[in-house]
């Protein structure tokens, strides 16, 4: 049985952090997993902006609410669920998820936690597991499972390259050109031609 694994951000829906950048005009907000290999530096970086100008949960999450998915998102979802198993493996913290799956018709997603103080300050966060992507298709294929994957980020690249096959979806030029050998898609029809021939 094949699973297909796909990234949220960039694929399915905008980036969380680029609409609170542009919400709250801290334009350095906008660097995103497409800028910064590193995860937890690149979380870091954020938490230390959210902190300097008094920002927490309820100021992102009331961005979030704004958020619609990407056209034609949640019907590309809906036919590739009818089709096969599939897996949103994120980044991105069950806090800022719900709104944004209800919205896609409640897909299955894995995704990591904030620490959020009382006050409503994000002070941490906490990831699932070490190289979340890759070591949840690794795990997937241990108990059966052969995987698809697609994101558009350098934190895709592991689940992509570790998988059955695995594709570019909507990707930086910079992504792309270090990646030749990765099918590139701009369509969700192209994705989805793609996943199916592999089915």
């Amino acid at each position: 049985m094949v699973i297909t694994c796909l990234d949220l951000e960039g694929v399915l829906v905008p980036e969380i952090w680029i609409a609170f950048a542009n919400a709250t005009g801290i334009p350095e907000l906008k660097k995103t997993t497409r800028d910064e290999p590193d995860y937890n530096k690149l979380m870091r970086y954020r938490l230390d902006i959210l902190k300097e100008h008094g920002l927490g949960l309820k100021e992102i999450q009331d961005v979030i609410a704004t958020i619609d998915p990407m056209p034609g998102a949640k019907e590309f979802l809906d036919e590739l669920r009818s089709l096969c198993q599939v897996i949103i493996i994120s980044d991105t913290f069950t806090q800022f998820a719900s709104p944004l799956m209800k919205k896609l018709g409640w897909p299955t997603i894995f995704c990591n936690s904030l620490v959020v103080a009382d006050n409503g300050e994000v002070t941490d966060f906490k990831m699932r597991v070490e190289n979340s992507k890759y070591t949840t298709v690794k795990a997937l294929q241990s108990i059966g499972f052969e995987t698809v994957a697609s994101g558009d980020s350098y934190n895709d690249l592991g689940m992509i390259k570790a998988s059955k096959a695995g594709f570019l979806f909507k990707s930086p030029d910079n992504i792309k050109a270090e990646n030749p050998d990765i099918p590139a898609f701009e369509t969700y029809d192209e994705l989805l031609n793609a996943i199916k021939k592999v089915l």
